[in-house]
């Protein structure tokens, strides 16, 4: 397949220093067909503040949130403040992810090339669809009705599950988080902790529900829990003839793929199978080997708040008698060209996945990772779902978010959420109709700030009718949420008259 689709023309001019202009001529940008589970069953996704409400009312849910988030929180600083040059580490993490995303399609081509030298077959995929139907065929081509899969956000963006079942192939995950998620027929809500939500009470109970032949006297220790699902999955991975991945990281010198995790889950997932498909988002580039050992830094830190992951398994192509026969590489672009087209929102592509702002977000901890309805919560995905799928059809995620800062201050590649999201909501503002009640009012005190006898008059109006704290009619939704300040008995210009007066 041609990858002249691979660029779209920028929604800005480029930057002065010649970073983000994007790669090539426009062709096909992708679509987001799965970006949230409701978009997966084929509804309108429900907007933030409908589904937070739901999060902040549950206890139990806060709860667990609270702990977890607050655990990881407390072990990331720890570790990271062990580094005297985190900052220059995260300094060069940021440069590293730029430099790709400015020749995003050269490295791509110089990865290809590599891996297909390594034996591996490429697949390139426009969007969703086009990456379902190839890993579909590929698995079929091998004579199996069955996958095991080690987690992969991108094969939950695409909504991989759903559309394999349709070919009557069985997806079984087996990433511990993602199996409680899957067995629960429930969401993901964290990136790194897909059952965050879950405390082990809930998943000693949905365990002896689900999982056949379960020790019935099974406790919520966590170690009879791990042991549950590892015999419940040792008889997949012994089974299974292909195995679907993500990859955390693309090394494009040596076409090598790096999946980072700490159960042994994914090498087990990676080595066994016959065939091995991995699903990559062409973001996730690293131009060499030097370059990766910086994300190895900073990714366990910010993610586990480990100095170091303790599973890190490489591959490139095939070896014989060593690993899967056959090993497929999908490289998805399913909306990111769009994003790399954004002057602004670009620098979302730099995501390493690792939620370390999902952790210090005092909006995630209390309204819970259902409430953003997309693959991805916190403060990424408010910043990446609304560009992945259309500001329009996500409009109220760029307003989860206080813009207190803590996002930008751990993330480990530095992007700038409070900017980004900033500039969303001019998009939406943008967006919009100039006839709502918002619009009319805005224009409306334009209209009277422009003239210093048209505000005068305004104040004095406004001290005979007091609005008691609230704005009468449509405007009345804004200040629900909001303390309007106390009109003063006195307006500025008044004040100052007077006293100059008394000065003179």
């Amino acid at each position: 397949m041609a990858r002249t689709w691979l660029g779209v023309p920028t929604r800005r001019r480029p930057a002065a220093d010649g970073h983000g202009g994007s790669p090539g001529p426009a062709q096909n940008t992708g679509h987001v067909q799965n970006a949230g589970p409701d978009r997966r069953h084929g509804s309108k996704p429900e907007p933030f503040p409908a589904a937070a409400k739901r999060g902040v009312a549950d206890s139990q849910l806060r709860r667990n949130l609270r702990k977890a988030t607050t655990t990881i929180r407390d072990k990331r600083a720890r570790v990271v403040g062990e580094l005297d040059d985190w900052a220059e580490l995260r300094q060069a993490g940021k440069a590293i992810k730029d430099r790709v995303l400015a020749s995003l399609d050269r490295y791509l081509e110089q990865f290809e090339q590599a891996a297909t030298a390594a034996g591996a077959q490429v697949h390139w995929a426009r969007d969703a669809d086009e990456a379902n139907a190839t890993i579909a065929a590929i698995t079929r081509a091998s004579g199996a009705d069955e996958v095991v899969k080690v987690k992969s956000m991108l094969t939950e963006e695409i909504g991989l599950n759903d559309a394999l079942a349709a070919q009557g192939i069985t997806a079984t995950e087996t990433d511990l988080a993602e199996l409680i998620v899957q067995l629960g027929h429930d969401r993901s809500s964290h990136i790194l902790v897909p059952a965050i939500h879950k405390n082990r009470s809930e998943v000693r109970e949905l365990f002896l529900r689900t999982i056949d032949g379960v020790d019935p006297e099974l406790t919520d220790r966590p170690a009879e829990l791990a042991a549950a699902a590892r015999k419940h999955l040792r008889r997949k991975f012994l089974t299974a003839k292909v195995g679907v991945s993500g990859a955390n990281f693309a090394v494009a010198e040596t076409g090598s793929l790096v999946v980072v995790e700490s159960e042994g889950n994914g090498r087990m997932c990676l080595t066994l199978p016959e065939v091995l498909i991995s699903v990559v988002g062409i973001e996730k580039l690293v131009p060499t080997w030097a370059d990766l050992e910086v994300f190895l830094q900073l990714l366990p830190r910010s993610s586990t708040g480990e100095r170091m992951n303790p599973y890190t398994t490489v591959w490139s192509g095939v070896h014989p008698q060593d690993g899967p026969r056959e090993v497929h590489i999908v490289l998805v672009d399913n909306g990111r060209t769009k994003v790399l087209a954004d002057e602004v929102g670009r620098q979302a592509l730099r995501c390493i996945r690792c939620s370390a702002c999902l952790n210090v977000c005092p909006v995630y901890e209390r309204a819970g990772g259902h409430a953003y309805n997309s693959v991805y919560p916190g403060p990424i995905g408010a910043i990446l779902t609304p560009q992945l799928v259309g500001v329009e059809n996500a409009p109220s995620l760029p307003y989860a978010s206080s813009l207190c800062g803590a996002c930008y201050d751990v993330c480990p590649v530095a992007i700038d959420i409070p900017e980004v999201l900033v500039d969303l909501r001019n998009q939406v503002v943008e967006s919009k109709s100039r006839h709502t009640p918002e619009a009319l009012t805005m224009q409306a005190m334009a209209w009277i700030f422009g003239d210093e006898r048209r505000l005068a008059a305004a104040q004095r109006g406004t001290r005979l009718a007091p609005l008691a704290g609230r704005l009468p009619g449509p405007l009345s939704a804004w200040t629900s949420s909001r303390d309007l300040p106390p009109i003063p008995p006195e307006p500025f210009r008044a004040w100052w008259a007077r006293e100059r007066g008394r000065s003179r």
